[in-house]
């Protein structure tokens, strides 16, 4: 009877809060309550729902639509320059060298290399992964590679690579071969303009 007596005030406390309640004792001696009036019944006081209703003119809310998660940046397991290798030394009396890189994996779809020299742009980004330098300083320089996504924005980059540039002047390369007359004009450290006139043979003087 205490467990009924108990579901029935839950019962009537989730009445809207318009409703009455009352209570009274039966003919049992049992407290009843009721949303009825009674003989010699009591109202019960109800507290106030803290429930508000919402007015004719409030529009009702939009629902936000959530944000699609943004995929992760993609990234590569390995990027390296593979030609020059760390800390070589090259000769070259023009300056030039050839660069080439490869990344694991390969090049994806709207990404592009660019190489860096001394922290500078050598060209445009491409696809390829081989680079012809010229005109390089003697001296020590860095390289680095780096890929950017279809926006521009660099998706991986390595470390600074360095590198020394022996440039040999032509007097030097002159030094260690010596022109002779067959090289003038075909070597370009024997330019024809230095090329030694003939001797002239004394007895075409005479002719």
């Amino acid at each position: 009877m205490i467990r009924a007596g108990l579901l029935l005030i839950l019962a009537l406390i989730a009445l809207p809060a318009r409703a009455e309640v009352f209570t009274y004792i039966d003919a049992q001696g049992n407290r009843v309550y009721t949303d009825q009036p009674h003989a010699n019944a009591q109202r019960v006081p109800i507290a106030t729902s803290n429930r508000m209703a919402v007015p004719a003119n409030t529009a009702a809310p939009i629902a936000t639509a959530k944000k699609s998660a943004e995929a992760p940046p993609f990234h590569y397991d390995m990027l390296r320059i593979l030609i020059p290798e760390p800390d070589a030394t090259l000769r070259s009396s023009a300056g030039e060298l050839i660069v080439s890189v490869t990344s694991e994996p390969r090049l994806q779809s709207g990404h592009r290399y660019r190489l860096l020299l001394d922290g500078k742009a050598t060209g445009e980004p491409g696809v390829s992964p081989v680079f012809a330098l010229s005109n390089i300083d003697r001296g020590s320089h860095s390289l680095s590679i780096e890929i950017l996504d279809a926006a521009g924005q660099t998706v991986e980059r390595t470390a600074n690579q360095p590198f020394h540039m022996l440039r040999i002047s032509l007097a030097q390369k002159r030094k260690v071969q010596p022109c002779v007359a067959e090289d003038y004009g075909v070597r370009p450290e024997c330019p024809l303009e230095d090329k030694p006139a003939e001797p002239k043979n004394p007895f075409l003087r005479f002719f």
